[in-house]
C-alpha cells in the first residue's frame, strides 16, 4: 500500500466520492473527513475501524451502494493512506501536523474555512467513550468546537478579523495537544494490560 501523503487529485477524487455517497448524516468533505481522523487517532482508547467507518457515512443504514468493487477498495486504500499519514505526523512530526481546513475565494481573497474541519472532529470525539479529559486540557478542546459547534455561531460572528484569525491559528496547536493526552492513555492503558 502507498505511504506518504495523499496527492491533489487524491484528495479531490475523495472529495468528489464523499459527496457523491454522502447524505444529511454523513461526512461530506475532505476536510471534514480529515478532522474526524485526527480525533480517532487522538482518541485515549482505539476506536474500531468498523465503528468509525460506519459513522463516516452517518450509520450502517446509510453505507454507499458503489458503483464497482475498485471504487470501495480505492475509496479504503486513500482513507486509509491519510489516516496513516495524519498518524506519521501527529505523533512523528507534528510540526509537519497541518489540518486540511478548506479555502473559499471571496471576491479575489482567500479565506481559510474551518468550520468543516472542526465539525468532523467533534463527530470523531463522540465515538469515544472518552473519560473527562484533564481541565488544563478543556481549552483546547474549546479552542476546536468554538468553530465545530453550531450553537458557537453567535460568539464567532462578535469577534474582530483578528480574533476570529487568532481562534483558527489555535486548532491546530490545541489538536496537537489532545493527540498527546490520547496517546498517554492508550499507552498506559496498554501497559496496565501487561
Amino acid at each position: 500500500m502507498n505511504q506518504g501523503p495523499l496527492n491533489e487529485e487524491e484528495l479531490e477524487w475523495l472529495d468528489d466520492t464523499l459527496a457523491q455517497y454522502g447524505n444529511d448524516d454523513s461526512v461530506l468533505d475532505v476536510s471534514e473527513l480529515d478532522g474526524m481522523l485526527t480525533a480517532i487517532l487522538s482518541a485515549p482508547a482505539q476506536i474500531e475501524t468498523s465503528v468509525w467507518q460506519n459513522a463516516l457515512w452517518g450509520d450502517e443504514t446509510n453505507l454507499p451502494h458503489w458503483e464497482s468493487a475498485q471504487q470501495q477498495q480505492r475509496f479504503t486504500d486513500l482513507t486509509t493512506q491519510h489516516m496513516n499519514d495524519i498518524a506519521e505526523r501527529l505523533r512523528h512530526a507534528p510540526d509537519q501536523f497541518d489540518p486540511l481546513f478548506g479555502l473559499r475565494e471571496i471576491d479575489g481573497i482567500e479565506y481559510t474555512i474551518v468550520e468543516e474541519w472542526c465539525f468532523g472532529y467533534l463527530r470523531g470525539t463522540a465515538l469515544s467513550a472518552s473519560k473527562t479529559l484533564p481541565e488544563q486540557l478543556q481549552h483546547a478542546f474549546e479552542a476546536i468546537a468554538l468553530h465545530g459547534d453550531e450553537a458557537n455561531v453567535a460568539k464567532l460572528e462578535q469577534m474582530t478579523g483578528q480574533e476570529y484569525e487568532a481562534s483558527q491559528q489555535a486548532i491546530g496547536p490545541a489538536a496537537l495537544q489532545l493527540h498527546q493526552y490520547g496517546y498517554e492513555q492508550r499507552q498506559a492503558d496498554t501497559q496496565a494490560l501487561h
